[in-house]
């Protein structure tokens, strides 16, 4: 069972990214020390408690697809009812929409425990917090008053659809159309790999989907972004009809069992799905790259939690199998054997690294969002663009290695499903593939990041990174 290392996120929260560098911020002053240790405890014990049991279950018997719905594995949805009545959701979201307005940095905590605890169930808020990213940054008055409220609660799940079958990391090859009708859209076409793309726990599905007008140019520079809800939604708020799109298969993973990941139909009845423009046309993979970039965040998060995941559950094993003896102790627990401390060790200090790095982005993130400096704002968000890639590459290129040593610690019976460290290893795999790939974000990382400003993000991170060291040089190893 998971444990929330709370210690450890704490201590990296206040001394790593320093949480009091944004209390000094009207727009983060009520987030302080005791708040935010308060909010983690409680969402330690929804993750451990109420998450984690579902965990291995989900994995086992999977979502399934009946008739037109696909129906999530037993218990998630009344998970999600208590995590939206808990609020969690809503934690990063602009007051002015429902949201509690409270800093990423702490919403990062938070996630790594959902991923942490029960992976596929974490996928889909990851995703609806990314479509109201999304909304809040480029839809019209109109989208973000009917449809933020209830995507910042929960209430209504989102997710993104931009992959087809002829277009992966391509997008340039894209075929769904959008055919414009008044004030709307009607978008035929098929999408693939949809997370989350249907299900039963929120009373409608709002998906980003890419698109091309009938006019629009070739290539990239040709997709439009549209906001197409699973139900329409009447004039006074209530849902109406069923909009003219269809999950068609699930696909059958290596891992993620509990997630339903979604073949969707836009227009198989031949009316066309209906859909809203969001930001300018032919302008959409601009308005997308938002939701991108919030979600390869939250994929290098996956990867945090699924490494502390796999530590714990070989920690508990090598403490508790006995096997082999060492001279003078006789038989022994294998957490004695040199090897496996030292994978043991390895698994935690690679865990701890990537926590650090992904909290400290986050508490960047919020020193842009309270920053009203525009000079300072500008080289913030330059750390943040960045450090983007790394998180997400290195994080889940370091989870093979953690996950791969979970299995590896509890020997032969690492290769059984029953011990559960196998799932952590399959879960981890689809991480370093989707949001783009490792080798996607290391040409994001060269080719936009560094060369787009002749290096000078990358070196003033150089520079802070060797005063920190220099200072802890200083200081000496600290003595208890």
């Amino acid at each position: 069972m998971y444990t929330a290392p709370l210690k450890d996120m704490k201590f990296v929260i206040d001394h790593v990214a320093d949480l009091s560098s944004i209390n000094q911020h009207p727009r983060f002053a009520d987030a302080d020390q005791d708040l935010v240790h308060s909010v983690l405890d409680e969402a330690g014990r929804l993750a451990s408690e109420v998450l984690a049991p579902l965990n291995w279950p989900a994995d086992r018997d999977g979502a399934r697809i009946e008739g037109p719905d696909v129906h999530a594995p037993q218990g998630f949805a009344e998970a999600y009812k208590q995590y939206v009545e808990g609020g969690w959701n809503s934690l990063t979201g602009e007051p002015e929409f429902g949201g509690q307005g409270l800093p990423s940095v702490l919403s990062f905590a938070v996630d790594e425990m959902w991923n942490s605890a029960n992976m596929s169930f974490a996928l889909c808020p990851m995703l609806t917090q990314a479509g109201v990213e999304a909304l809040e940054a480029h839809g019209s008055e109109t989208l973000q008053k009917i449809y933020l409220p209830k995507m910042a609660s929960g209430e209504w799940s989102g997710t993104m659809d931009l992959t087809e079958p002829q277009a992966g990391s391509d997008l340039a090859a894209l075929r769904t159309r959008a055919e414009p009708e008044g004030d709307h859209y009607r978008l035929f076409g098929t999408k693939i790999y949809i997370t989350w793309g249907d299900h039963q726990m929120a009373d409608n599905v709002i998906h980003m989907v890419l698109a091309r007008l009938p006019d629009a140019p070739e290539g990239v520079r040709g997709i439009s972004l549209f906001l197409v809800p699973k139900f329409l939604v009447n004039d006074d708020g209530s849902l109406g009809e069923r909009n003219d799109m269809r999950p068609m298969s699930i696909e059958e993973k290596l891992g993620i069992h509990g997630s339903p990941t979604c073949v969707i139909g836009f227009g198989e009845n031949g009316d066309g799905a209906i859909g809203y423009l969001v930001g300018e046309a032919n302008k959409g993979l601009a308005c997308m790259f938002t939701m991108m970039n919030n979600a390869r965040l939250k994929v290098g998060l996956e990867g945090v939690g699924l490494a502390e995941m796999a530590y714990q559950r070989a920690l508990a094993y090598a403490k508790d199998r006995v096997q082999g003896a060492l001279p003078g102790k006789g038989k022994v627990a294998i957490v004695e054997h040199p090897d496996v401390r030292r994978m043991l060790m390895l698994m935690k200090s690679q865990t701890e690294a990537m926590r650090a790095l992904s909290y400290t982005t986050a508490i960047t993130m919020d020193q842009v969002a309270a920053s009203g400096d525009d000079a300072v704002r500008a080289d913030l968000q330059a750390r943040v663009d960045l450090l983007v890639p790394i998180v997400k590459a290195w994080s889940t290129e370091q989870v093979q290695e953690v996950t791969g040593l979970g299995v590896q610690v509890h020997g032969g019976m690492g290769f059984v499903e029953e011990t559960g460290a196998a799932q952590y290893y399959r879960d981890a795999r689809i991480t370093t593939i989707y949001e783009g790939t490792t080798g996607i974000q290391g040409q994001d990382l060269a080719g936009r990041k560094i060369i787009r400003d002749e290096g000078r993000a990358a070196r003033a991170l150089s520079a802070d990174m060797r005063r920190a060291a220099d200072t802890l040089a200083e200081r000496g190893p600290r003595r208890e």
